[in-house]
């Protein structure tokens, strides 16, 4: 047997070395602000990549969370669960959706998405299509489908074959849209926003059209809103932005103000195609997952938290601007609400490191995208204190046509 000496990974650790991981371990959080184990303290401008949008520990689904912690942790879905059905109607309630499909990530999420979608033309429909279109540089998930979907070579080193069924197109390209669409085509699958693709938000005109052709040939339109949705982006749901109604929309990160799950959520008539013991999860929507997203949807609507996110972020987004301005490091501001991309004139690891030593964390979106996901309930003091250590930092940097 390996002695424990030699187990685990370098440096002692006994995980898989998955995660480039900051030099920094957080211990504790309240609102907008986070501690590690030294007693630093941070203005949290990353949100746990657009998962905290009501801030750390909020304290109505806290109490939800707690309530239910004392009550009922698990049973199967083949019972009825009482919460799940609270959850699904909030959902539904506020959206244009009629069935709600609880699972555990934004991976799920959309694994579950591709199969309603398939199975919905298969069995519903009785085409045989099965294929989806995506689009470059979008991120849809770390599965084999998902990773497929996903429009970045990067996500798929090493893990080949994957499963057919995915073509690509670049982004705003309507004629290769066009082109791409065979007797195959199950679905079109978009982001409102590439959000790791750099925060690029999709034109208008583009979704329109693609809108257009989803009705005319008969397809599927699928958001993945796992990153822009719960208000994000200054409405509930991205998509709103642009007033249309996906056939299928996902959910994931901000469902859940921390918690882990998803969901997917479709309009009633693919109602059909998930029949029972056509899929499933065994911690799908349990009674402790969904009275998290209950309280999270209740509190959300309570807080004005998509209004308040479209305020701030066009305060955000305007003291940027200023205070940025003739800086040569920066390209370009881009993004909704507050979902915001600092483009820059080149690599941004050493804007991301001196942010935390700074006592501002924020992420990368690609290598030359700093990408700010502050809770959607920030203060203006708070954004105004991200601003200026934002601003001392870029003042340090240099364009790399001056170097």
């Amino acid at each position: 047997m390996m002695s424990d000496m030699n187990k685990g990974t370098e440096g002692g650790s006994s995980l898989f070395p998955t995660y480039a991981r900051y030099p920094i371990s957080l211990v504790k959080g309240e609102g907008s602000w986070l501690w590690d184990d030294k007693g630093n303290k941070y203005l949290d401008f990353m949100g746990g990549l657009a998962v905290t949008n009501l801030g750390h520990a909020p304290k109505q689904v806290k109490d939800a969370l707690v309530k239910q912690l004392d009550e009922l942790w698990h049973v199967s879905n083949l019972f009825h669960i009482p919460n799940q059905e609270a959850a699904a109607k909030a959902l539904t309630d506020n959206s244009h959706a009629e069935a709600v499909f609880f699972c555990n990530s934004g991976a799920e999420a959309n694994e579950a998405a591709i199969k309603l979608a398939r199975r919905y033309h298969q069995k519903v429909k009785g085409n045989g299509r099965y294929e989806i279109i995506t689009f470059a540089q979008s991120f849809h998930g770390r599965t084999l489908a998902t990773l497929t979907a996903t429009g970045q070579e990067k996500v798929k080193e090493g893990f080949g074959p994957l499963p057919e069924g995915f073509r690509y197109i670049p982004l705003h390209d309507i004629e290769a849209l066009e082109a791409a669409i065979t007797d195959k085509t199950a679905a079109i699958m978009i982001e409102m926003i590439q959000a790791e693709g750099g925060v690029i938000p999709v034109e208008p005109a583009f979704v329109q059209h693609l809108a257009k052709l989803c009705k005319e040939r008969g397809l599927l339109l699928i958001i993945d809103e796992i990153q822009t949705g719960m208000g994000r982006t200054g409405k509930l749901f991205s998509f709103e932005h642009y007033g249309i109604e996906p056939d299928i929309f996902t959910l994931a990160k901000g469902l859940g103000s921390g918690f882990p799950v998803g969901a997917m959520l479709a309009k009633g008539e693919l109602i059909e195609a998930f029949t029972a013991g056509s899929h499933g999860s065994t911690f799908g929507g349990t009674p402790i997952a969904t009275a998290v997203v209950k309280a999270t949807v209740e509190a959300i609507i309570s807080e004005k938290a998509p209004e308040r996110a479209a305020e701030s972020g066009e305060y955000l987004v305007g003291q940027l601007r200023e205070k940025l301005a003739g800086n040569p490091f920066v390209k370009d501001i881009r993004g909704k609400g507050l979902m915001i991309g600092i483009v820059c004139n080149g690599p941004v690891a050493n804007i991301i490191a001196e942010g935390q030593k700074r006592g501002l964390l924020v992420v990368t979106a690609g290598p030359d995208v700093v990408r700010l996901l502050p809770s959607l309930i920030v203060s203006r003091e708070e954004i105004d204190q991200a601003v200026s250590i934002l601003t001392s930092i870029f003042a340090d940097q240099t364009a790399p046509a001056q170097l």
